[in-house]
């Protein structure tokens, strides 16, 4: 099949000339007029729309859409003039009711009008570039209306009269507002320029007059409250009949007139500023003041600054006051309640912000350094509460009191001063037997392996290990000794390993003949069973049972040390003894024994001694007898040592070298592991490097790192550069 031929349709103009009544345009518009009066006097139940809507079609057809247009600007110009006489003869409140009302009105009208001339508003409009009917009359109405000379600055005193007076309490037409408000809004930009401009001004004023008021006659915590009534009453009134645009913006005004401009004053008012709130845990008042700070620039820091710095005080106050540092338990309580006081504040008060989290931190830190005993008063703490401290508490608290204790620890820049003596306070705990329990011990050291590392915590381990074979050492000798030993003297061993205990060489004291008998026993035992071994008694941290008899035949079980039961063992064959008498026959270091015999003498209730002549202390002239007139309520009596708890300047010092020169090797390592990676380095970044590889055990003091620098160089780990001094080569 052969494809159809396509036909062309071809459209033509029309050729006759269709002649028009010249008279039609001006007939027909005034047909259009006419039904514009009657829109506006409220007759347009009469009116045909489908008539007019041809009317308003045929004219634009007929290229009369200019007069059409024209004519429509000039009726409802001259209808808005007229409506504009009504609005300013309107007198008071009856003001804007008059305004809303014509207002609605002209919407009714404009509605009916839009629809007349439609077909122009379709075609004649876009292609003439002219503004559409609806958008004509907002803008007919901004320009006849709001913008009269006599309307203008009534209606903004009027609406802002208004809000005013809701300001101060009175109460108004919120829904005519709304609808005054609504019309501005729809008038495009008038909103912004004829009102919101000139309210945010006013409004900033009023706010400044008022908060300088408030600032004179309120407390801090009241003003934050009427400031905050304030910013929901502007808010809310956003809401009622505001753009919601507005609310960024009036609540800025508020912001910075009742509190950026008043930040410094608020926060250091006398009795009642932010140091006030924190020292009186006002948790409701500072959450007010953390939420409205935060809305302003540099508001959460001026309240961070602030707490900073009585933090740093108080804390300094602390850690230095004498009275607080006589009993270390109650220093280290009065640092925890101070921290749980802090937690709380942030917590309740300032959302957990972990800012603020930070500057607590950094002024604990601070001050608890301040204090070079703090690593010991918090071993003492851990002691205490791990001694006796916590019987009858359950697990749970335990962790609770340890967890605390720990973020204590964090904050110590010598956590090596504390292993020291937690190692020296583990070791008397074990050995005395007065640990609450060694679950709860482990407990802590495996929050200190977790904190530092196994390294700090290998040698507490090995005293557990030592405890635990001990036991089955022991075990052993009695099982082997059982049929020798008969009814002398029980021996109960701890054997520890040298490195692992904070031992101090001490010389041996003598010890009775009965003891020494058990005690070669037991060395015999223990050398056969372990090869390349040497044993040496701590007679200094040893403790006896031993029963006495006084006079009338009572009879009492005494717990003593070791160096005591040495003392009372000599009254067996003498009566009286003078101290020189005692000192040679058992040798036991003379501030031991002075120790021993002011507990054993001296202590009302324990004095299984007498001394002449009687006093607290120890002279080397003293004789001693025994108290046959002693007499307890208990059968058990137990004989501690006189000893401070914490300890004596010469201790201290003996310490601080011990520690001293523990660091020496561990800052040398560092310097050595540093070198080996990077082969060259000036002498500040190896300092920097060190300190930041052992910060996490203690701060090196930079002479301290200079001198292991010269050792090594020494010992020709390292050597200085030729060229440059300050240069650091690693020798391999």
């Amino acid at each position: 099949m052969s494809a159809q031929k396509r036909r062309t349709f071809k459209i033509e103009a029309f050729k006759h000339r269709v002649e028009i009544d010249p008279k039609y345009a001006e007939r027909t518009w005034k047909v259009l007029e006419h039904a514009i009066h009657e829109i506006y006097n409220h007759n347009a139940s009469g009116l045909s729309f489908e008539e007019l809507y041809r009317n308003a079609y045929n004219m634009v057809l007929h290229k009369y859409g200019e007069k059409l247009y024209s004519g429509l600007v000039t009726t409802m110009t001259g209808h808005l003039k007229e409506i504009a006489k009504s609005i300013e003869d309107a007198q008071g409140s009856l003001f804007l009711e008059e305004l809303d009302r014509k207002w609605g009105e002209h919407n009714k009208a404009l509605q009916m009008i839009r629809d007349i001339m439609m077909y122009m508003d379709r075609t004649f409009v876009p292609s003439s570039g002219r503004t559409p009917v609806h958008d004509l009359g907002l803008n007919l109405w901004r320009d006849n209306i709001i913008h009269s000379s006599k309307i203008q600055s009534r209606l903004l005193d009027t609406l802002l009269d208004l809000i005013h007076r809701e300001r101060k309490g009175e109460v108004i037409n919120r829904g005519l507002m709304r609808n005054i408000t609504k019309m501005l809004m729809d008038l495009g930009p008038v909103y912004q320029e004829d009102f919101e401009k000139p309210f945010l001004e006013v409004s900033a004023s009023f706010y400044s007059g008022e908060s300088q008021q408030l600032i004179e006659c309120c407390d801090c915590g009241e003003y934050l409250r009427k400031a905050e009534k304030r910013l929901s009453e502007e808010t809310e009134r956003v809401s009622h009949y505001l753009d919601s645009a507005s609310e960024v913006k009036i609540t800025s005004v508020v912001e910075g007139e009742m509190i950026a401009n008043h930040m410094q004053r608020l926060v250091h008012m006398e009795n009642s500023g932010l140091v006030n709130m924190l020292v009186d845990d006002k948790y409701e008042d500072l959450a007010r003041m953390y939420s409205l700070f935060r809305r302003v620039t540099d508001g959460l820091s001026t309240i961070r600054d602030v707490m900073t710095a009585h933090l740093r005080e108080t804390g300094r106050q602390l850690v230095s006051d004498p009275e607080k540092l006589k009993d270390p338990v109650d220093f280290v309580q009065h640092l925890l309640d101070e921290k749980d006081k802090y937690d709380m504040i942030i917590s309740k008060s300032f959302n957990n912000d972990k800012t603020f989290q930070n500057a607590l931190n950094s002024s604990f830190e601070y001050f608890i350094n301040l204090n070079n005993r703090s690593p010991e008063f918090i071993s003492l703490y851990v002691d205490d509460k791990l001694r006796k401290g916590l019987k009858g508490v359950t697990e749970e608290d335990v962790e609770v009191v340890l967890d605390k204790v720990m973020m204590l620890f964090r904050y110590l820049q010598e956590k090596d001063v504390f292993e020291k003596y937690y190692k020296q306070h583990l070791a008397k705990r074990l050995l005395s037997g007065k640990t609450v329990s060694d679950d709860v011990e482990r407990s802590m050291i495996v929050k200190l392996k977790t904190e530092c590392g196994y390294q700090f915590t290998s040698k507490l381990e090995g005293m557990f290990t030592d405890m635990k074979t001990s036991v089955d050492t022991l075990q052993g000798f009695y099982a082997s000794q059982h049929a020798e030993i008969g009814d002398g003297p029980t021996l109960a061993v701890q054997v520890l390993t040298t490195g692992s205990w904070p031992t101090q060489p001490s010389p041996p004291c003598n010890l009775p003949p009965e003891i020494i008998g058990i005690c070669e026993k037991f060395r015999t035992y223990y050398l056969g069973t372990h090869t390349g071994r040497r044993l040496t008694w701590q007679t200094n941290m040893g403790t006896a049972d031993i029963k006495a008899t006084f006079g009338k035949g009572q009879k009492h079980e005494l717990n003593v040390s070791t160096y005591q039961m040495c003392i009372l063992m000599l009254f067996n064959s003498a009566e009286r003894l003078s101290y020189k008498e005692i000192e040679q026959a058992t040798e036991i270091p003379a501030s031991d024994l002075k120790r021993c015999l002011q507990s054993l003498a001296c202590v009302k209730g324990k004095n299984v001694l007498r001394k002449e002549p009687m006093s607290k202390d120890i002279a080397e002239d003293d004789a001693f007898y025994f108290n046959d007139k002693f007499t307890s309520k208990f059968i058990k009596v137990k004989i501690g040592t006189v000893a401070a708890q914490k300890e004596s300047e010469p201790e201290k010092q003996e310490t601080r070298q011990r520690v001293e020169e523990d660091r020496k090797p561990q800052i040398e390592a560092a310097i050595v592991r540093i070198m080996k990676s990077r082969r060259v380095l000036d002498h500040n970044t190896i300092v920097t490097e060190v300190t930041s590889q052992l910060q996490s055990r203690f701060l090196p003091n930079p002479v301290v790192i200079k001198k292991r620098i010269e050792s090594l160089i020494e010992r020709e780990f390292l050597e200085r550069d030729k060229a440059d001094r300050k240069l650091y080569r690693y020798l391999a």
